[in-house]
């Protein structure tokens, strides 16, 4: 996962569990082209009455809660673009403040609210989009494509006219097996053309599980003409009966380790190269002062950031890395070699282009 990704789904996360017992958490949710004037309006008005009524009309959580929206609101000349969206309030005395303003889908609708939660329906279109991956189940009888992204979606399925064996001995015989397996490569390569339109065209997945009996499978790896772009997208294989809906959604529940090990691959093998460095010759970096003092030389390669640490901590380290045109990756600390990256190096380090003396 990048560094932004998971910043971004820890702000969310956090936002979204955060409650309180009264009606004072504030949400600001603006479309573009209004009138900042006009979004200050009501703000300016609740903050002047909570300053002048008592507590129970106006809790003073809620009164800390416009005042950080109106201070936010200030560093606005206009909307932006894609809108504005600013979060605020007291919990457990602390203030959680969240303020949204490079969206990548507009806001539609405006909301000024007070509740016990956080509305965040006005900014669901900010998640990062869930990567879509397409299902592929190939058998003698027929196919089946789908893809897969917050569910499966069956996109197609077809018949083959390959027949079943054939009981019969002799040069008869012979021929049927002949005209059976020119069927049955046919029939593969046209399963290959009608995945590369589905999956490589238009809108391209991220990745590609294949599904069938094991034989099967295997002669459609070695005989079928796959385009170079489908075969580097395949991510396994997986032994899946019924070249229909039902297969298509067994197939997508065997493949979810598949999809997590790729996911985790990278920070994986960014970690193994970091483990290497620290016992031999590579340039590398670790701890926070370390990391602090490598990126004022601008000698970060590529910055490792455990998922142990303060979401504004990764961040903050993350796009000084970006902005020098370095990669951010963060380690899950939920296997061994990421806790030992937690408790052996605090959880960053850094893979250097130079060593820093």
């Amino acid at each position: 996962m990048s560094h932004p990704d998971y910043e971004l789904h820890e702000r969310l996360e956090r936002l979204s569990n955060t409650s309180a017992d009264r009606d004072v958490l504030v949400t600001l949710a603006v479309p573009p082209n209004e009138s900042i004037g006009e979004v200050r309006r009501p703000v300016e008005t609740d903050y002047a009455e909570a300053t002048q009524l008592d507590e129970r009309t106006f809790p003073e959580p809620l009164a800390d809660a416009l005042e950080s929206v109106r201070s936010l609101l200030s560093e606005y000349e206009e909307i932006p673009e894609t809108g504005l969206a600013v979060y605020a309030g007291v919990v457990d005395g602390d203030l959680v403040t969240a303020t949204f303003d490079d969206l990548p889908v507009p806001i539609d609708d405006h909301t000024y609210a007070h509740a016990t939660e956080f509305d965040l329906e006005p900014i669901e279109g900010i998640r990062p989009p869930d990567r879509t991956h397409g299902l592929l189940v190939v058998e003698r009888s027929g196919a089946a494509l789908g893809r897969l992204d917050d569910g499966v979606e069956a996109v197609e399925s077809f018949d083959s006219d390959v027949p079943g064996k054939s009981s019969a001995g002799g040069q008869s015989a012979e021929r049927f097996e002949r005209d059976r397996e020119r069927r049955k490569r046919a029939f593969f390569d046209e399963v290959a053309e009608r995945a590369a339109l589905e999956f490589l065209e238009g809108d391209p997945v991220d990745g590609v599980l294949l599904g069938g009996t094991t034989g099967t499978v295997e002669r459609f790896r070695e005989e079928a003409d796959l385009a170079p772009g489908l075969e580097e997208r395949l991510l396994g294989e997986f032994a899946v009966e019924y070249a229909t809906e039902q297969g298509l959604r067994e197939l997508a529940e065997k493949g979810e380790s598949a999809l997590e090990e790729r996911d985790r691959r990278e920070a994986r093998d960014a970690l193994d190269s970091f483990f290497d460095g620290v016992g031999g010759d590579e340039p590398v970096a670790y701890g926070g002062e370390e990391v602090d003092e490598a990126l004022e030389y601008d000698a970060v390669e590529t910055l490792l950031l455990s998922t142990a640490l303060e979401g504004d901590r990764i961040q903050r380290f993350g796009d000084r890395t970006t902005e020098q045109g370095g990669s951010a990756v963060v380690v899950p600390d939920d296997f061994p070699a990421g806790n030992r990256f937690v408790e052996a190096f605090d959880g960053i380090g850094a893979l250097l282009r130079f060593p820093i003396e």
